[in-house]
């Protein structure tokens, strides 16, 4: 099972926001998901994320999409797991 860490969709038409969950890639966008990471509001540009269950996730090899990458590296989420990697 390949499971990505990616957005899903809330909110309603036209004020968009979205969930960071970690699912697996056969899953519709909207789909059932194995845990919520967090939670992003590109309207009023705030972003919440559980750290310790991006990096958990991370660690057990999931693939964050492109959109949940930036918003790691943002975060500083993306230089811990690196680190972590490393053996820093």
């Amino acid at each position: 099972m390949a499971v990505k860490i990616r957005l899903t969709r809330m909110g309603a038409k036209k004020r968009p926001s979205y969930r960071i969950v970690a699912s697996d890639s056969r899953v519709k966008r909207d789909g059932k998901y194995l845990e919520l990471v967090g939670t992003y509001d590109p309207i009023a540009k705030e972003t919440k994320i559980n750290e310790e269950v991006a990096l958990k996730w991370l660690d057990l090899g999931a693939q964050p999409s492109d959109t949940v990458r930036n918003l790691f590296s943002k975060a500083g989420i993306m230089k811990k797991h690196a680190d972590k990697k490393q053996g820093k």
